[in-house]
């Protein structure tokens, strides 16, 4: 009987065939999207010294081979062609292990981070839709290039090195739970440039910008302090700083990708005087430690929301920040979204148009990154005013056809020397293309803004379509 023991105990412990030694992230593994043309980055862990060879069907005579390191990890680059809908394997050998990945497809990939709006899927919030979700839903399976990796919400204030991220499929049972705007952006990228599209959405509702930053740089912040907010018990998750960085983004960092998208703000508002400056940080630390060079780096306008007062203006501010943020940020742009609220949703900071918003992002990509030329991505923007009687003239820059309607445009005030703002009257002079403001309620004109407010449906567009971006003519702090 003992030796029966014995053999058995002896057996138990030889090598099983088969079993993985190897340990891949969930990021890299079946129905996984690579980055065309490119050396794709491959990487996991196993026993320190051990030889790893990665294999590509797309190129089976070239076999990649890394050592795994002193601490367990290997990382491999592995050529990828040009994109293309033909699904290929890859294989990744070494260390007692045989692993085949399946269904991969070669093509465009973006990181997509950010807060609620940003995580919002298609299947929706809590009484809170999508517009368009049912039929994107529905014929989400025409769209098998499109994959999406989806991050779950985590904490930690000590870098992570593995987060739960395996890719889907686009189709009707998993793209309920993709999310909007992501899928949108892919949708219409797939459109433009008939390739796959890869989406990893790594979002937390709720998040601040300093919730993605990594502790060096916060602690460059003054008013900020992680180790006193890590002993607060009293905050939510979503409040805190760093921990996104940490749990979230951190073991990701590395993916080989061609940009990122940022839909975040909200959670930010106040702060326009330090947003700027805190964003490029966080850009500029991305891509360092991504190691890709100056990857791009497209966001979003925070939307037209309550904010505490409708009719206030601190989220004006805010958004005016962004726009700051956008210029001092090198390959970078911001999409306007004033125009993409409906009346009803000033108590709703979820607004439902996620699809317009998508696809003015996949517009960016494709003129700005992929140099498709004459792709709509140059929104009117303020350049100068002048004063004549009781008359303001007010000129713009990418409105070269003018703006539409053809009627009184609204959403302009004017202010006098009391700097007390009353609503406006605004038409387009249709010789100089010009916008002239008159407002007897003011006098004398000193300042102008147009949609500066918590929440103002932009109503004013070039003949493009795209809105007029918010602005003010003064640099008034009321």
């Amino acid at each position: 009987m003992r030796n029966n023991f014995i053999i058995a105990l002896a057996l138990a412990t030889l090598p099983v065939c088969g079993y993985a030694k190897i340990e891949l992230p969930d990021i890299i593994g079946d129905n996984m999207v690579v980055q065309q043309n490119s050396d794709a980055r491959i990487w996991g862990w196993a026993t320190p010294g051990s030889k790893i060879t990665v294999t590509a069907s797309w190129n089976p005579s070239k076999k990649v081979t890394a050592v795994t390191g002193k601490d367990g990890r290997w990382d491999a680059y592995l050529p990828t062609p040009s994109a293309s809908f033909t699904p290929y394997s890859i294989e990744i050998t070494g260390d007692g292990s045989n692993i085949s990945l399946g269904n991969v497809a070669v093509g465009e990939v973006w990181f997509c981070s950010g807060q609620s709006n940003m995580e919002m899927p298609l299947k929706g919030f809590w009484t809170q839709p999508v517009e368009g979700a049912v039929e994107a839903i529905a014929y989400s399976g025409k769209y098998p290039g499109i994959r999406m990796a989806k991050v779950p919400k985590s904490k930690a204030y000590t870098p992570q090195k593995k987060v739960t991220s395996p890719w889907k499929v686009s189709n009707p049972e998993n793209a309920y739970d993709f999310s909007a705007l992501a899928f949108f952006f892919a949708r219409s990228l797939t459109d433009i440039l008939n390739v796959p599209v890869g989406i990893i959405d790594c979002s937390y509702g709720g998040s601040k910008l300093e919730g993605w930053q990594s502790r060096e740089q916060i602690e460059n912040y003054p008013e900020w302090n992680i180790d006193k907010e890590a002993a607060d018990t009293t905050l939510q998750d979503y409040e805190r700083i760093n921990i996104m960085y940490n749990s979230m983004l951190h073991p990701l960092i590395g993916y080989t990708i061609k940009g990122f998208l940022w839909n975040q703000g909200e959670s930010n508002v106040g702060r326009e005087s330090t947003y700027p400056y805190h964003q490029k940080d966080m850009v500029t630390d991305w891509r360092d430690k991504w190691g890709l060079g100056e990857l791009p780096f497209y966001f979003v306008e925070i939307p037209g929301w309550d904010y505490g007062n409708p009719d206030g203006n601190n989220a004006a501010f805010f958004r005016e920040s962004q726009h700051k943020a956008a210029q001092i940020i090198p390959s970078c742009e911001i999409v306007c979204t004033s125009d993409l609220v409906y009346p009803f949703e000033v108590n709703d900071i979820h607004a439902r148009k996620k699809k317009e918003i998508g696809e003015r992002l996949a517009f960016m990509a494709a003129g700005k990154t992929y140099g498709i030329k004459g792709m709509p991505t140059g929104y009117p923007t303020f350049k100068s005013m002048t004063v004549d009687g009781d008359k303001a003239i007010l000129s713009f820059n990418n409105a070269w056809e003018g703006f539409t309607p053809n009627k009184e445009l609204e959403g302009f005030e004017a202010a006098g020397a009391d700097k007390v703002f009353h609503p406006a009257i605004a038409r387009e002079n249709p010789q100089t293309l010009n916008i002239e403001v008159t407002c007897p309620e003011a006098g004398k004109i000193e300042a102008v803004r147009y949609n500066f407010k918590n929440f103002a449906i932009g109503k004013v567009f070039n003949v493009l379509g795209l809105p007029l971006v918010p602005f003010r003519t003064d640099d008034w702090n009321q």
